[in-house]
């Protein structure tokens, strides 16, 4: 048996719902506490999904002290607020992508979890589903020699609601934030951080980036093409293409399938489970080994991946009234 750790919700929405089902699953998980502004909510969402308390405020979640870990689940413009209210509490951290809605913001939740001591992580949990791990481990093999070419896209036809979260500027709207973290972090994960960024796209009347391609350019001539949107559909896709071979990945970001092809070889087909409960183990782990950060999805990556997605967004003229 391991050291349990004891697990605190904050914002019950629709992505903590699907976190929370799949943490029921994690040995020595211990669903604990959910925090709401409404105590009606956090009730409800308690008794649906296992939590033995539920507070109807933040601060109370902050202020348990049998509280080890929070997930934070509030829309991206309260994440430094709510994850900073956590740490200042001596709470773990793990914030739902996008981490912030620009890299001042992040820096400034990173500067408070090292400044408390205290162990914060970015939830990017396609990094830590079994599929990306096997594409990792090939890479780390030289299984495809240099990566060479990268694409990647993730795009999706929402349905007009100028205040819904996808499409008002109030809440981080747009496609960058919302899916382009996806393909910012797996580019990042594969090639590193780019020497150049191209972009194109398309602002709606809302005012936020309903559509954006980027370029990533890297030493050598490398690059990532990538795609993300959320008024048009796309594959959801990667593909990562080397000297030796290529990897692709259906489904990228929730995918349970990876597919290493080389030359005159059979293609070799890996599945494997995928799912939320991944990130969370990894949170766990790194708790009881001590560390205040992830090697697999470390902080000054985090704060690299929100400066590419902003220089992204400013090149469109994108700017939130809360920046």
């Amino acid at each position: 048996m391991s050291k349990p750790i004891r697990w605190g919700i904050l914002g019950p929405g629709r992505i903590a719902g699907l976190f929370t089902t799949d943490l029921a699953k994690v040995e020595d998980a211990v669903r604990l506490a959910v925090g709401s502004r409404s105590q009606e909510r956090a009730a409800e969402f308690a008794a649906k999904h296992g939590f033995q308390r539920a507070y109807g405020s933040y601060e109370e979640l902050a202020r348990d002290p049998e509280v080890d870990a929070v997930y934070v689940a509030s829309p991206h413009p309260f994440h430094k607020e709510h994850a900073i209210l956590c740490m200042e509490h001596g709470k773990a951290v793990l914030c739902e992508k996008p981490m912030e809605i620009n890299a001042q913001r992040v820096r400034e939740m990173a500067a408070c979890a090292r400044a408390n001591g205290v162990f914060l992580m970015e939830a990017m949990w396609t990094r830590f589903n079994p599929t990306v791990v096997q594409a990792r481990r090939w890479l780390a093999e030289g299984a495809i020699g240099e990566p060479r070419l990268l694409t990647a896209d993730f795009g999706f036809r929402t349905a007009w609601n100028p205040q819904s979260r996808l499409l008002n500027p109030e809440l981080g709207g747009g496609a960058l934030l919302d899916v382009g973290v996806y393909v910012v972090a797996f580019a990042y994960m594969v090639m590193g951080a780019p020497k150049t960024l191209q972009v194109t796209g398309h602002v709606g009347e809302t005012g936020v980036d309903e559509q954006v391609e980027l370029l990533l350019g890297y030493e050598g001539g490398r690059a990532a093409q990538l795609a993300c949107a959320v008024r048009v559909s796309t594959p959801q896709e990667a593909r990562i293409d080397g000297t030796e071979g290529s990897i692709y990945l259906p489904a990228f970001w929730h995918g349970a399938k990876a597919i290493l092809r080389r030359p005159g070889q059979e293609p070799v087909e890996w599945e494997g489970e995928w799912g939320y409960r991944f990130e969370a183990m990894e949170v766990m782990e790194c708790l009881r080994a001590g560390k205040k950060e992830s090697a697999v999805m470390p902080l000054d990556e985090s704060i690299a991946i929100a400066e590419t997605l902003e220089q992204a967004r400013r090149s469109l003229g994108v700017r939130y009234p809360m920046e």
